[in-house]
């Protein structure tokens, strides 16, 4: 369950910041910051979904995820592959992302 609401935090997070990267640099209507205001609250809502006792460790996980979906976005939004650096450094982040979450913890 924890993988799906990173995946869909980070949609909307992108989805969002999207939203005013296209009203500012794609010259988009400013009407495009309604629904990217409103995804990027749905995003700060999902992470507080994350079963974890501290907000930072939620954060810091979802960064790794954060990166993937990034790329994914590139390559699927707006046609730029990711290349085998791209991958390579987003499967190292998603790597430390799971150590960080699900990493052994002292009591």
């Amino acid at each position: 369950m924890t993988a799906l609401i990173y995946i869909a935090a980070a949609l909307a997070e992108i989805g969002g910041c999207f939203a005013f990267w296209a009203w500012l640099r794609l010259d988009k209507s400013i009407w495009w910051l309604a629904p990217g205001i409103a995804s990027l609250l749905l995003f700060a809502y999902l992470l507080t979904l994350v079963p974890t006792d501290a907000a930072g460790r939620a954060f810091a996980a979802y960064g790794g995820v954060y990166i993937v979906a990034s790329l994914a976005w590139m390559w699927a939004v707006e046609s730029a592959r990711p290349d085998r650096w791209d991958v390579s450094g987003a499967a190292l982040c998603l790597a430390g992302a799971a150590l960080i979450l699900f990493g052994p913890r002292s009591v």
